[in-house]
C-alpha cells in the first residue's frame, strides 16, 4: 500500500514556492500578503491559523493576523473585510471557518473581493471553477489533486465517488476529478446504502466529518482513498489522538494508495493556500499595469 505523504509533498511544493515568491518580489517591488481573520476561541481554529502565519513566514510570505472577540458583529467584520479589500499590501484574504453563531458565513464570503478570495470560495470564484478559468481554487480540493499529480495517479477513465457535498469540499473536489476526466459520483448524508457506491470506485474521496466512518468492506481492492476528514478522538491509551474519516490501519494490504491523518491532506491545503496568494498577487500586479 502506498501510504500518500502529504507533509513531503507540501515541503517539496513550498521550496519551489519560496524561490517563486523571492523572483516576484524582486521583479515587482511588492511582497505578497495574506490577511487571515479569525473570529472567536475555537480551539482547532486558533491551530490552523497559527500553522497559516507559520507557513507564511516560511515561504516568505506577508501576513496580516486579525483576531476578532467571539461577539463580533456583522457589521464589524464586515467593515474590517472592506478595509482588508482596499488594502494594496494585501493580496489574499481567508476568514476562518466555521464562524461564530450570529454570522453567516455564505453572507461574510459575499464580502471579500473575489481578486482576493484565496480559497476561491466566492461565488464569482465557483462561477470560474465551473467555466474552466479559475482565479485561485479551494485548497483543500486543489491540494488532493496536487498530491494525485505528484504520485502520477491519474484519475482519467476512471470511477471516482466524492462523500460529502459541502462548498468548501464536496462540490469542487467533484469538479476536479471530472476536469481530470474521471466519472465522478457525489455522495451525502441523504445517499442509500453509501457502501454501495464506495465498493465499485476506483478513487474515493472522504469528506464526509464523520470519525472512522469507513474501513476495509467500503472499498473495492487497489482502490485509491483520500482522507479529508480530521477529527480528535480519544485512543485506547485514554490519550486524544487525530484521526480521519476512514480507519486508515485496516487498509494496508488492501488498497492501492490512502492518505494518512494526519499528515496526507492537511499539509497539502495549506501547500495550496500559500500558492494561490502568489497567483492573485500576480493577477493582481497584472490588473494595475493594464
Amino acid at each position: 500500500m502506498l501510504k500518500l505523504n502529504g507533509k513531503e509533498v507540501s515541503a517539496a511544493r513550498r521550496a519551489v514556492l519560496k524561490g517563486k515568491i523571492q523572483e516576484f518580489s524582486e521583479r515587482t517591488g511588492h511582497s505578497p500578503g495574506l490577511a487571515v481573520v479569525l473570529v472567536g476561541e475555537d480551539p482547532a481554529s486558533q491551530v490552523y491559523v497559527g500553522g497559516k502565519i507559520k507557513a507564511c513566514a516560511e515561504v516568505g510570505l506577508r501576513s496580516f493576523e486579525h483576531r476578532l472577540p467571539e461577539k463580533t458583529t456583522p457589521s464589524e467584520l464586515k467593515e474590517l473585510i472592506e478595509q482588508l479589500n482596499k488594502d494594496k499590501n494585501v493580496d489574499g484574504i481567508l476568514v476562518q471557518l466555521p464562524l461564530p453563531k450570529g454570522l453567516d458565513s455564505d453572507e461574510v464570503l459575499t464580502w471579500i473581493d473575489p481578486n482576493k478570495d484565496v480559497d476561491g470560495l466566492t461565488s464569482s470564484s465557483m462561477g470560474l471553477l465551473w467555466m474552466g478559468k479559475p482565479r485561485a481554487i479551494s485548497c483543500t480540493p486543489a491540494g488532493v489533486m496536487a498530491i494525485l499529480d505528484h504520485y502520477k495517479l491519474s484519475v482519467a477513465g476512471k470511477t471516482a465517488v466524492v462523500v460529502g457535498r459541502s462548498n468548501i469540499v464536496g462540490k469542487p473536489m467533484a469538479h476536479l476529478l471530472t476536469q481530470a476526466d474521471a466519472t465522478v459520483t457525489v455522495c451525502h448524508s441523504r445517499t442509500p446504502d453509501l457502501s454501495a457506491h464506495t465498493r465499485r470506485a476506483d478513487v474515493v474521496v472522504v469528506a464526509a466529518g464523520r470519525p472512522r466512518m469507513l474501513g476495509k468492506e467500503d472499498f473495492k481492492e487497489g482502490s485509491i482513498v483520500i482522507d479529508v476528514g480530521i477529527h480528535r478522538q480519544p485512543g485506547p491509551d485514554g490519550k486524544s489522538r487525530l484521526c480521519g474519516d476512514v480507519r486508515f490501519e485496516e487498509l494496508d494490504g488492501w488498497v492501492q494508495a490512502v492518505t494518512p491523518v494526519p499528515g496526507g491532506v492537511g499539509p497539502m491545503t495549506i501547500a495550496m493556500l500559500m500558492e494561490n496568494t502568489l497567483r492573485l498577487a500576480e493577477l493582481n500586479c497584472k490588473a494595475s499595469k493594464a
